[in-house]
Order: C-alpha cells, then structure tokens, then sequence
C-alpha cells in the first residue's frame, strides 16, 4: 500500500514531533505535506508561539489550524492541522503547571476526541522525572473523565518513553535513562490496562521499528533508535482502525513522523 496516496473510506491522521515547526518549515516541510495529503496532522515541539507559526502552514488550503504555545518562548507547544472542523478544542487539563508548557491540544470531533500530547521529558534532573510522572498521572486522570462522558478517544504524540524491550534498539544498555525507566513503562503498562491500545503493535509485532535517533551520536545513520511516538486509540474504536505504520524515511527532525488510517465513517 502506498501511504502517501489519499485511500477513499480511509481516514489519515499523522503525528511528528517536529523539534521546531519554524526549523523543519526550511526543511521542505510543505513539500512533504502536500505530497502526503493527511487528513489531521499533529505536530509536537513547535518552539513557537501561536503568531510565530509560519505563515505557509498556518493558512494551508482546506485545513484548520489549532495551536497550544507554552508561556515560555522557544520551548515545547503543539498544534494540529485538520481538513475536519473540530466541534470544540481544548489546550489542556485545567491543571496551571502542565498547561502553560503548551503540551496538550484536545479536538472534539463528535463521536470521539483526539488528544495530541508532547508528554515531559524527564531526563534533565529528578523534578522534571517527577513533573513527568505527574504529567502521565493527569493525562490518564483527564483521558478516563473524558470516557466516562462517552468520548472515544485518538491519543498520539511523543510519549517520551519506550514501552518494551523490542521499542529501543539497546535495551540494556538505558535501564536507567529516563525513556526507560521501569516507574515509566509501568505506566504504560497502566495506560494500556486502562483500555488503551498502542495502534502500532495491532499490526506489527517484531522489533528494529523506531521514531526517534539521537542526533549527537549520529543514531539515525545506524538505526539506533527508540520508539517514543505512539498512537493509543481507546478499545471502544479498536475496529476502526485499519493501519499503523512509522514513516523513518521522513527527515527534517531528530523524530520521524507515525500514523494511522481509520474507517471514514467514524467521522460521519
């Protein structure tokens, strides 16, 4: 299947971390968007305000556009490109320290919710681990309220961790990295336990299939990476999903972007 071809009753959500939507614009972003045709693209790490997004992608043709900026400047924010007008949107849980990083932007569609989220980064110190695990905790808090109001649910973006063994090319060797730590695939694992699927692993099961290199050490040139960007779709819409893929051959950031194909008819 060529994934870059509009595929009719097929509905083409992507997400990328873009480790700054200013930067990868110069990339020949367009150029891949245009050629790509999503039907919503999430963007994570965008490093800029809502009026700093370039004007090119801002007012693209036939798509909303939907932004959450960090207070701080240069620093973490999402947005999402959507050829489907979101019913109501949302830039966060209503909790202040997690909102202001700019990290959440809620769509309602109508029939179910897409959360695109940069989840934390915990690798820095100690408080930012906690303010990660803290992070999690009141993401998966909000996720089930949400359910428990009758909302299906899309989740995707940089989730900062490799779940298992098989989501990092050297396992052992990041134990006790933070993207490994065992406190932070343990909530994974609860994420999952809670009724959230990782689209991905629906179709594929082996390893070697990873969303982000380090660019100091040249990673990518080997393929040593890690699988830290997921789409998680709630099991009430585990049969509208019809595939998963990573697109590792898409460059312009230190992470590629990942996707899903779901039934059109989730958005009639």
């Amino acid at each position: 299947m060529n994934i870059g071809e509009h595929i009719l009753n097929k509905i083409k959500i992507l997400s990328w971390n873009v480790n700054g939507i200013r930067a990868v614009h110069r990339k020949n972003f367009m150029e891949w968007f245009n050629a790509e045709k999503p039907d919503i693209l999430c963007v994570q790490e965008t490093k800029a305000q809502d009026d700093q997004i370039p004007e090119e992608i801002a007012s693209a043709p036939g798509y909303e556009l939907y932004v959450s900026s960090a207070e701080r400047k240069g620093y973490s924010g999402v947005a999402v490109l959507s050829n489907k007008k979101a019913v109501r949107f949302n830039k966060g849980f209503g909790i202040e320290k997690f909102d202001n990083e700019g990290r959440i932007l809620e769509l309602d569609f109508g029939g179910f919710s897409l959360l695109n989220v940069y989840f934390p980064n915990g690798v820095s110190s100690k408080e930012r681990l906690q303010y990660k695990m803290d992070f999690y905790d009141a993401f998966l808090n909000y996720a089930n309220q949400l359910r428990t109001h009758g909302k299906k649910l899309i989740i995707c973006g940089d989730v900062n961790t490799a779940h298992k063994e098989i989501d990092l090319a050297r396992p052992k060797d990041n134990t006790k990295r933070s993207g490994f730590l065992p406190e932070e695939r343990a909530w994974i694992d609860r994420l999952v336990s809670n009724g959230y699927i990782d689209t991905f692993r629906e179709f594929v099961k082996e390893g070697g299939h990873y969303s982000w290199w380090d660019m100091r050490t040249r990673a990518r040139d080997r393929d040593i990476g890690w699988r830290i960007d997921y789409f998680f779709v709630s099991e009430d819409l585990k049969n509208y999903v019809k595939s998963a893929f990573i697109l590792k051959d898409v460059m312009g950031s230190d992470h590629c972007p990942v996707g899903i194909e779901v039934a059109a008819e989730l958005f009639d």
